[in-house]
């Protein structure tokens, strides 16, 4: 498989986060299909950390594209995202994952996250940062740089679903929501209206 280049991520988080579906997420000895994500904007998204946090602000000028961006929800779980920056405009912002379809490495998703299932281990951004070892060691951390932490292109081109976020209170409706269509690891039930790819 190929690697995904900085070049990938150097682009606004809409299309970052379609792009992702049906790339490999590989992560120490793990790995596993993206068949979830959603985009947040940096400037104007109410649902993205960079509208209330200086912090987030600070992470994304002072960190490349293609950086993991990682955080604890509510005191609660860890969620992974990754860092996306349109070198052409002012389009920056992050790319949830939110849920994976695992390949390699099942023995540790299952050991880390107490389930047998295949379908309990990855399919909702906590669950899939608890399967994968992703916790608040990993904020920063370059996914460009062809080690063992990183992701791979995808094979083929995927049909995507989208629709509207979730799990938030402000700006739901928008359709920053992308699914591989017809995957059975979704975090949730699909979108039917919007179908974008095949």
């Amino acid at each position: 498989m190929t690697p995904l280049t900085r070049a990938f991520f150097e682009r606004d988080p809409v299309s970052c986060a379609s792009g992702l579906i049906g790339c490999t997420l590989v992560w120490g000895g793990c790995a596993g299909i993206v068949v979830e994500t959603e985009a947040y904007a940096a400037e104007g998204d109410e649902a993205c950390h960079t509208f209330r946090r200086p912090a987030a602000r600070r992470f994304v000028a002072s960190n490349p594209a293609g950086t993991a961006y990682v955080y604890l929800n509510y005191g609660m779980h860890w969620l992974a995202n990754v860092l996306v920056k349109d070198t052409l405009g002012d389009s920056e912002g992050f790319v949830l994952l939110r849920a994976l379809e695992p390949v390699t490495g099942l023995h540790w998703m299952r050991r880390r996250r107490g389930r047998d299932l295949v379908g309990d281990l990855c399919s909702g951004p906590g669950r899939l940062a608890q399967a994968f070892g992703i916790d608040g060691r990993h904020h920063g951390t370059d996914l460009c740089l062809r080690g063992d932490r990183g992701f791979q292109a995808r094979p083929v081109e995927p049909e995507i679903v989208a629709g509207p976020r979730i799990g938030i209170s402000l700006a739901k409706r928008l359709p920053w929501r992308f699914s591989l269509a017809g995957n059975s690891h979704v975090s949730r039930p699909q979108p039917q209206a919007v179908r974008r790819g095949k």
